[in-house]
C-alpha cells in the first residue's frame, strides 16, 4: 500500500479537526516507529504502537526526557535554558529526588479529602450559567474549576487566576495566533510567571502558610533546598500544568458526549457509568498528544535502528486508538472496560496530578449532567493550533435553562 502524505507536525491540521487518527491508524499499521521531517530542526521517529510507547516510557537510561527536553520543538539554547529544572525535563534520580518533594501532596488520600471543595466551586461555576441557558462553554465552565482548584493550592490570591490562565494560554499555545501575537509572547509569559512567583516567594519566606508554595521553598532534596531557579521551574510546571490539561479534558469529554448523544443517554439512564466514561474520555480526548525523548545510545525500537542524539516521540493520541489494545477504538464508549489508556503517560513521568485531575472531572460531570443534562453545541468548536495539546479554545453550548426546567 503506498504511503499517504502524513503530516504529524503541521499545527494547522490539529486546529481543524484534532489529532490525525487516520493517519495515527495507518502507522500502527505499517510504519509504528517512523521517520519524520520537522522544519528548522533534524526530524524525529514519531511512535505510535501503544507497547512501544509503554517500553519507551519506562526506559528513561535509554530514553531521556533530559537531553533535549520533552516538549517537541527546535529550541535554542537561550529558550531551553530556563526549563532545565522543569519535573517534565528531568531523568532519574534527580527526577525521583524532586518528584517526592510533592508528591504526597497529590496522593489519592489526600486529594479526597478536597470533594467537598471542589464540588462547591462546581456548584458555584455552574450557579453563574444554569439560568442563562448558553455559554461558552471553555470559558464559562471547564477553565474554572481546574484553575481555581489549583491557585488555591498553590496559594496564589484567587482574584490572580485569570493572569494565571492568560500566561497558560501563550506559554502552551505557542503556535497559536491567537496568543501569539509575535515570537517573543512565549517567553515574556514565562518571565512574567517567573516575577510573579518570586513575590509570591518573598511573601512566604516571610510568613509561610499551608500551600504549595511555602512547602517548596522550606522542604529539602537530600540535605539540598530549592533555588530560586528551580523553585521558578517547579512554580510554573505545577501552575500550567494544573489548569490546562484538566480544562481541555473537561472540554473535550463534554463535546465527545455531545457528538454521541447514545452514549451521554446510556450515561444518564445509568450514572453508574460515570467512572467508566471519565476513563473513556481520557482515552478518547488525550489532552497530552505527545511528549519527546531522546536516545542516550543507539537501539533498536521496534525493529528500527535508532542513533544517539535522535528524538523519538511518543503519540500518546495514537497509542490510546491502537487496536491491538483497544477494541473497536474509533468508538466511543461509555462502559468501555478494560481501559488501560495511556492519556495520564506511564512509568516514572506518569501525571503527578492524575488522582486531583480524575476528582476534578468526576464532580463535574456529575454536577452537569444532574442540572444540565441536555447541553447541545450552538456553533462552531474552535480548536487550538498546536499538535502539542489537544485543545479547545471555544465551544459555544445551549442548554434548558435550570430556573425554567425547575419551574415546569
Amino acid at each position: 500500500m503506498a504511503r499517504p502524505p502524513i503530516d504529524l507536525f503541521d499545527q494547522s491540521s490539529y486546529e481543524r479537526s484534532g489529532p490525525p487518527h487516520e493517519h495515527f491508524a495507518w502507522l500502527r499499521a505499517h510504519e509504528p516507529v517512523a521517520w519524520h521531517a520537522m522544519p528548522g530542526a533534524a526530524g524525529f521517529w514519531a511512535v505510535t504502537r501503544y507497547a512501544d510507547v509503554f517500553a519507551v516510557s519506562l526506559d528513561q537510561k535509554t530514553f531521556s526526557s533530559a537531553r533535549g527536553g520533552a516538549i517537541l520543538r527546535a529550541w535554542k539554547d537561550d529558550e531551553y535554558e530556563p526549563q532545565k529544572g522543569m519535573l517534565i525535563n528531568l531523568d532519574p534520580p534527580e527526577h525521583t529526588r524532586y518528584r517526592r518533594l510533592v508528591s504526597l501532596l497529590f496522593s489519592a488520600k489526600v486529594i479526597r479529602k478536597l470533594e467537598d471543595h471542589v464540588r462547591a466551586v462546581t456548584t458555584e461555576i455552574l450557579d453563574r450559567v444554569a439560568a442563562d441557558g448558553e455559554c461558552d462553554f471553555v470559558s464559562a465552565i471547564a477553565a474554572e474549576l481546574p484553575l481555581q482548584v489549583i491557585v488555591e493550592l498553590l496559594g496564589i490570591p484567587l482574584e490572580d487566576r485569570h493572569k494565571v490562565l492568560d500566561w497558560s494560554n501563550k506559554m502552551i499555545g505557542f503556535d497559536d495566533p491567537e496568543y501569539q501575537t509575535d515570537p517573543l509572547v512565549a517567553g515574556t509569559a514565562a518571565a512574567e510567571l517567573f516575577l510573579y512567583a518570586n513575590s509570591l516567594a518573598e511573601a512566604r519566606q516571610r510568613a509561610p502558610r499551608d500551600d504549595i508554595i511555602s512547602l517548596l521553598l522550606h522542604s529539602e532534596v537530600d540535605g539540598h533546598r530549592l533555588t530560586i531557579t528551580e523553585f521558578n521551574s517547579f512554580f510554573l510546571l505545577l501552575a500550567v500544568a494544573g489548569n490546562e490539561t484538566t480544562r481541555n479534558l473537561i472540554s473535550g469529554g463534554m463535546l465527545a458526549l455531545m457528538q454521541h448523544p447514545a452514549q451521554r443517554d446510556r450515561l444518564l439512564a445509568n450514572p453508574g457509568l460515570l467512572p467508566t466514561a471519565i476513563e473513556e474520555m481520557l482515552r478518547w480526548v488525550t489532552p497530552v498528544n505527545q511528549f519527546q525523548r531522546t536516545a542516550t545510545r543507539d537501539v533498536e525500537l521496534a525493529g528500527v535502528p535508532i542513533k544517539e542524539g535522535d528524538r523519538v516521540v511518543l503519540f500518546y493520541a495514537s497509542a490510546n486508538r491502537d487496536e491491538a489494545v483497544f477494541p473497536d477504538p474509533q468508538r466511543f464508549d461509555v462502559g468501555r472496560t478494560p481501559n488501560e489508556h495511556l492519556a495520564f503517560g506511564i512509568g516514572p513521568h506518569f501525571c503527578l496530578g492524575a488522582n486531583l485531575a480524575r476528582l476534578e472531572i468526576r464532580v463535574m460531570f456529575e454536577e452537569l449532567l444532574r442540572r444540565l443534562p441536555d447541553m447541545r453545541l450552538a456553533g462552531p468548536v474552535e480548536r487550538l493550533r498546536s499538535n502539542f495539546i489537544n485543545g479547545i479554545k471555544r465551544m459555544p453550548v445551549r442548554f434548558t435553562p435550570e430556573r425554567r426546567r425547575a419551574q415546569a
